[in-house]
């Protein structure tokens, strides 16, 4: 075919090249789009596991920082129950109980009973496994105080064996502590 300005258009060999640059325009622009989206996954990607880090790091802070509290209140109370259990034996030995003397022991039990709780949800056990020492121990020196505050103690039991079972709490709190310490990567 010829055009009015005399120019040939179309036919074989025309066709050929405009489809041709067509082709190389199309795979162009879909490069050029499909670089684009490409990279924008990658973003996508990258950013998601940069999100996906980052809270896990505040997973970990967060869990470490719970069990930091739930430790410190453990060996709190651990220990002041380690010293109403002291302070109880003295008074049952110099002038006898009262009602106040009984509620105090017993507030200091009832704490230390809610962080060993807390601990037995929370605490790993290469912790749990000391504390657990530490909780059958003040139990044990417990009832042993009760009985003894009742006039009904058991065979062996006496002031003398109340007050060395509660002296000896001493050593497995400290393993508690420093198992505590250990899984918290202090000292």
């Amino acid at each position: 075919m010829i055009a009015h300005d005399g120019r040939a258009v179309g036919g074989v060999g025309g066709c050929a090249v405009e489809i041709g640059a067509m082709v190389i325009a199309v795979a162009g622009v879909a490069g050029t789009l499909g670089g684009a989206l490409l990279t924008q996954r990658g973003a996508e990607r990258t950013k998601r596991r940069e999100i996906e880090l980052v809270r896990a790091h505040e997973e970990k802070r967060e869990n470490r920082a719970l069990r930091r509290t739930c430790y410190a209140d453990l060996n709190r109370d651990a220990r002041q129950f380690t010293t109403a259990l002291n302070q109880h034996l003295h008074t049952l030995r110099e002038r006898g109980v009262e009602d106040t003397d009984r509620a105090a022991l017993d507030a200091a039990k009832n704490a230390f009973r809610d962080r060993y709780s807390e601990a037995q949800m929370i605490a790993p056990d290469p912790v749990l496994e000391p504390a657990t020492v530490v909780h059958h121990a003040l139990t044990a020196v417990y009832g042993q105080v009760k009985r003894l505050e009742r006039g009904a103690p058991e065979a062996g039991e006496s002031m003398e064996s109340a007050v060395e079972a509660q002296q000896g709490i001493w050593d497995p709190l400290r393993e508690m502590r420093a198992a505590m310490r250990a899984d918290l990567g202090v000292g």
